[in-house]
């Protein structure tokens, strides 16, 4: 008896370890982490920290992926063999840097015009993310905002 209650102790104590571990890990998921619908609605982007410290997004979905029966292809992309490569899964955001409230030095890749941008990022509210995307100087450029979807 006095076995059982020692293991069962000792597994309650592991149960509220790992626990505390797991919302710990949690908690110190960066606020723009998540998956977030262009300003259009017409695609979702995972941005997600790297492994280098930068922030990155991903098109997972858009609302009309095929193209005539087909995966939609990056056919605007100036590089000929990126071309071929499908939209759903592109990386469009790279090497974005946390610097106090906003995230920079990275860039933004538009697959409707085959562009790649400077860009900023700025959480504006839990679920509401400004992208400022430019060439150059910040000052000359597009601003747009994309909302959290979970």
């Amino acid at each position: 008896m006095y076995t059982l209650r020692k293991s069962m102790m000792s597994i309650g104590l592991l149960t509220v370890m790992l626990l505390g571990v797991a919302s710990t890990v949690i908690a110190q998921a960066d606020p723009i982490e998540g998956v977030w619908y262009n300003d259009k609605k017409d695609a979702k982007i995972r941005i997600y920290k790297n492994s280098d410290g930068k922030f990155y997004g991903q098109i997972i979905w858009l609302k009309e992926p095929l193209k005539e029966g087909k995966a939609k292809l990056d056919e605007k992309n100036p590089k000929s063999e990126l071309q071929s490569q499908p939209i759903v899964g592109k990386i469009i955001l790279k090497g974005c840097e946390k610097d106090g409230d906003s995230y920079d030095d990275g860039t933004i890749y538009d697959p409707e015009n085959g562009k790649t941008y400077d860009c900023t990022l700025k959480l504006k509210s839990r679920n509401l993310l400004s992208l400022r995307g430019y060439v150059g100087f910040s000052l000359f450029g597009r601003t747009t905002q994309w909302m959290r979807t979970i």
